[in-house]
């Protein structure tokens, strides 16, 4: 299979599957959950998540981060343990 390209589609999350699969910046996303869970901290918000690979907070860039985050959830990872809250408990880290 060719890697992702962006504007490809995210795959559901299934046993077995790699984080390889969705377009760059999904993959972002769940690298940055991943890792603030690996560190102990709780959930992270839209604004967290924007600001993890860069992006300056600004409402445009939020919303575009909170929109791929709830697709990724929606296929089964990361978790959205609350609106608007993502963390890689369960099936984000591959578990």
């Amino acid at each position: 299979m060719a890697g992702a390209v962006p504007g490809s589609v995210v795959p559901v999350w299934r046993d077995g599957l790699d984080n390889a699969g969705p377009a760059p910046d999904y993959r972002r996303i769940m690298e940055i959950v991943t890792e603030h869970g690996l560190s102990g901290a709780g959930a992270m918000d839209c604004r967290q998540l924007a600001a993890g690979p860069g992006l300056e907070p600004v409402p445009a860039k939020v919303e575009g981060v909170r929109s791929k985050a709830k697709r990724l959830a929606a296929r089964g990872r990361p978790a959205e343990r609350s609106p608007r809250m993502f963390s890689a408990t369960g099936r984000a880290g591959g578990s």
